[in-house]
């Protein structure tokens, strides 16, 4: 199982977005979170940003919408290009449709559930999407601690889509170090976000984080 780590933009310097979106060319995807300030209680980018970052980034965009509304709103981020887009369980009133027309506008369509929201609902629909995102922190904020008890809900996700035979991918989004990503990767995850273990702010080059983050996983990869 290929192990895919989509560093989020939210930990990088966003005066220099352009310059930090080329030190982590090392990577697989762009993880880009959309935040409103009212399904979070943060804002960060909204769709124009996100059109020019898809402009510009070395890497395909990994949309992660936190955002009310996203019936409305993740389609239109499809349409910038981004390779997948992500939208909140408890933010959608259709979700099948969602999927759907997230899929029609030429992205992979994915969900996201917060660690308190089962995922048993969204395992009946797995020829809907193409990814599940477990978050193993609650959303809104980098820098979190990784939360050890969303791992049974990761499992569950793994064995169910193992059984399915179809090309869904299973991300985690919060808290992942080169402790955690290990943990991550033993339940079953293959996608996996890092923000601030990547732009640690030390000194240390972001291509130099992902390859530590790969070693970490590697044993269990």
């Amino acid at each position: 199982m290929p192990l895919r780590i989509s560093p989020s933009i939210l930990s990088a310097d966003f005066v220099n977005l352009e310059r930090d979106l080329q030190r982590i060319a090392t990577a697989d995807l762009v993880h880009v979170d959309v935040m409103d300030n009212h399904f979070v209680p943060n804002l960060t980018l909204g769709l124009p940003i996100v059109q020019r970052i898809q402009e510009v980034s070395p890497l395909p965009l990994d949309v992660h919408l936190m955002i009310e509304d996203a019936d409305r709103w993740a389609p239109r981020y499809a349409e910038t290009g981004a390779f997948s887009v992500t939208f909140s369980a408890e933010a959608a009133r259709d979700p099948k449709t969602l999927a759907r027309d997230i899929r029609g506008a030429g992205a992979r369509a994915a969900v996201a559930v917060k660690p308190g929201t089962p995922v048993e609902p969204w395992l009946d629909l797995l020829d809907e999407i193409d990814m599940i995102l477990v978050m193993t922190v609650e959303p809104g904020f980098g820098g979190q601690s990784f939360l050890d008890d969303t791992m049974p809900k990761l499992r569950k996700a793994r064995e169910a889509i193992d059984a399915s035979g179809l090309d869904v991918w299973l991300e985690v989004d919060g808290g992942i170090n080169d402790r955690t990503i290990r943990t991550a990767v033993k339940n079953g995850a293959d996608t996996v976000v890092a923000g601030s273990a990547v732009y640690a702010g030390d000194g240390s080059e972001p291509r130099d984080r992902i390859a530590a983050l790969r070693l970490a996983a590697a044993p269990v990869a």
